[in-house]
């Protein structure tokens, strides 16, 4: 591991505006001043990626994944020549580079493309020739020159990837919050901060709605253990660091609770309780990029069950055409259920400590919160609730846990 070397990621929040980039611009010096070598990775302004696909639509309701990549990836164009100018206006030298410039290699899934290599390089002659290196996130060129976009959470992945390539110290994401909390704030007030969390652990918050990182960049972190620090650009208090597992964080039955809402929940009745059914309702959903999450099936009787599941809400326009076939196909009438939600206690101690489900079950139970549907992991529990019962659900869970507590 280089010591030297630190990798930060500002988002779109941390560079809005001018002030803003010359504030971000401040803390590299003061980092810059304790010797470091600094890699900066760099979000579009916060709403330009928005405006910019906006753009695009009102001039054609299907545009090309390929001209949309290319048009995405000029936000982070600006934010890095942006701040290579704020640094070099004082007196620190700085380059920027595109995704492109810095050899950011990606397969050629337009919008959400995986990055397969980083040409180090290119950063590595700009650090050592003492310049800041100013790194466009969420973006990189596939085997044939294309632009590619990384899809949500892209700068971040970005920002984990370089860090990961360089062997790099640690990987700051800097952003409008100050760490990662036990549960959301803004809907339960006694919400703590977490210092420490295990990649395990934070993938599952992260997949699960918690909206502080971005679940492809901590898995980044894990598979070539990169320390990542979450904490604020506006403050130097707090932080996260999200990292190996170790066996104080076993102590801690639960770490977090998230909820991922906009879910919807789709049954089948009646179906034939025979080998291919399932594959007949999942291939063609699969075959359309549907996501399918949580699957229960109900024993039922005379040859005949009941198989539920959930996706998101947001695929429901594309999914029911879908649904529609696969009813006559099956000979089975399904309902869907939209207003939904899925909550997750998340937590490593959950494989040495018992009692957590009925911890879960029946303190939700005194609430009156139903549950809908359940499914586990290792270090997992989550279950379907109405949307209405959604953050009474959290702070029941939260004070049946004392996650208030230190």
């Amino acid at each position: 591991m280089n010591e030297n070397i630190v990798v930060q990621k500002y988002g779109g929040t941390s560079v809005a505006d001018i002030t803003r980039i010359q504030h971000v611009a401040d803390k590299i010096i003061a980092l810059k001043d304790e010797g470091k070598d600094v890699v900066v990775v760099l979000s579009a302004m916060s709403g330009e990626t928005n405006r910019l696909i906006a753009l695009a639509h009102g001039i054609s309701s299907k545009p090309k994944q390929r001209e949309m990549d290319r048009l995405m990836a000029t936000g982070e164009m600006v934010t890095i020549a942006l701040l290579a100018i704020a640094l070099e206006e004082r007196g620190v030298h700085a380059i920027s580079f595109t995704g492109r410039q810095v050899g950011i290699i990606t397969d050629t899934a337009y919008t959400k493309a995986r990055i397969k290599e980083i040409k180090t390089e290119y950063i590595e002659n700009a650090l050592q020739e003492g310049n800041v290196a100013v790194v466009a996130g969420f973006q990189g060129i596939d085997a044939h020159g294309n632009i590619t976009t990384l899809g949500r959470g892209g700068s971040d992945t970005t920002a984990v990837a370089i860090a990961a390539a360089l062997n790099a110290s640690v990987c700051e994401i800097l952003t409008d919050v100050d760490g990662v909390y036990t549960c959301d704030p803004r809907v339960v007030s006694s919400a703590r901060r977490i210092e420490r969390i295990s990649y395990d652990e934070m993938l599952e918050l992260a997949s699960l709605g918690a909206k502080v990182l971005h679940s492809r960049a901590v898995e980044f972190g894990r598979n070539y253990n990169v320390p990542i620090l979450v904490k604020s650009s506006f403050t130097n208090e707090g932080g996260t660091l999200v990292t190996q597992e170790d066996t104080e964080m076993e102590k801690v039955v639960v770490a977090g609770i998230s909820a991922l809402k906009n879910q919807a929940k789709i049954k089948f009745s009646n179906v034939e309780d025979a080998p291919g059914i399932a594959s007949k309702i999942f291939v063609p959903l699969a075959s359309e990029g549907i996501i399918v999450d949580m699957i229960v099936q109900n024993i039922g009787e005379k040859g005949k069950t009941d198989l539920s599941f959930t996706i998101d809400a947001t695929e429901m326009s594309i999914i029911i055409p879908l649904l529609d076939k696969i009813s006559k196909d099956i000979n089975s009438a399904y309902n869907i259920d939209s207003d939904i939600s899925k909550i997750s206690i998340v937590g490593v101690g959950m494989r040495s400590h018992a009692g957590v489900a009925s911890t879960m079950f029946s303190s939700l139970a005194d609430a009156e919160v139903n549950i809908m549907m359940i499914s586990t992991s290792e270090i997992k529990i989550s279950i379907i609730v109405t949307a209405e019962q959604t953050d009474k659900a959290m702070q029941v869970l939260h004070d049946a846990f004392e996650l208030h507590k230190k």
